[in-house]
């Protein structure tokens, strides 16, 4: 496989989803794996574009079968990642982004350690998390304090992370997310080596 996987994870809220939906529209060879989950649709959300949408029956039963390459339950809904479509994109060469939770990074660390490059993104305080989730329409009181208590635990593992971003100045983290993917595409790693010696005898 000649792709490379990019993990991306922090607290709902952190932005995440703005800084990659600006990102596929300017970069190239990029794929996104869109998880399934057995949590609701928000407004807004289109089965197939956002997640995939399955009950609970189904999504327990693809864990059975092995179909996903990560799954984590979250929030008491589960979300997971289907292997099929990330190993088609590893061999067709793109970068696929991962958009998922500490505990979906360390499965997914297990399976494909040597392709993954990763990403923990944050606010710039609990406070700021807050007033993002209060912001959503979607988000009631209680939800909003379960995701600040799981996003308490999450800062623990920020060093388990290759890179850390503080999501405080919206161009300025885009511009660093955008940076991490040119090195990606530099990584000697990804060198084709006997067409690379090849070509530069050649030549």
């Amino acid at each position: 496989m000649d792709g490379q996987i990019l993990v991306i994870s922090g607290p709902s809220g952190s932005g995440k989803s703005t800084l990659l939906t600006r990102l596929f529209q300017e970069e190239r060879d990029l794929y996104f794996s869109i998880s399934s989950t057995t949590r609701s649709p928000r407004d807004g959300e289109i089965d197939g574009v956002h997640y995939h949408f399955v009950s609970e029956d189904e999504f327990k039963n693809g864990i059975d079968n092995d179909e996903f390459l990560e799954w984590a339950k979250v929030h008491k809904n589960f979300y997971g990642t289907n292997l099929k479509p990330v190993l088609q994109a590893l061999n067709d060469g793109k970068i696929v982004i991962f958009d998922i939770d500490v505990q979906g990074f360390n499965l997914a660390k297990q399976k494909f350690s040597n392709y993954i490059t990763s990403l923990f993104l944050t606010t710039k305080s609990q406070s700021e998390l807050k007033t993002r989730l209060q912001n959503r329409k979607s988000e009631t009181e209680a939800s909003i304090q379960n995701r600040l208590m799981n996003a308490v635990g999450e800062m623990q593992h920020i060093k388990e992370y290759d890179y850390f971003l503080i999501n405080d100045d919206l161009q300025s983290c885009y511009d660093n997310l955008r940076s991490i993917i040119h090195v990606m595409r530099l990584k000697s790693s990804q060198i084709k080596l006997r067409e690379t010696i090849d070509e530069w005898i050649d030549n």
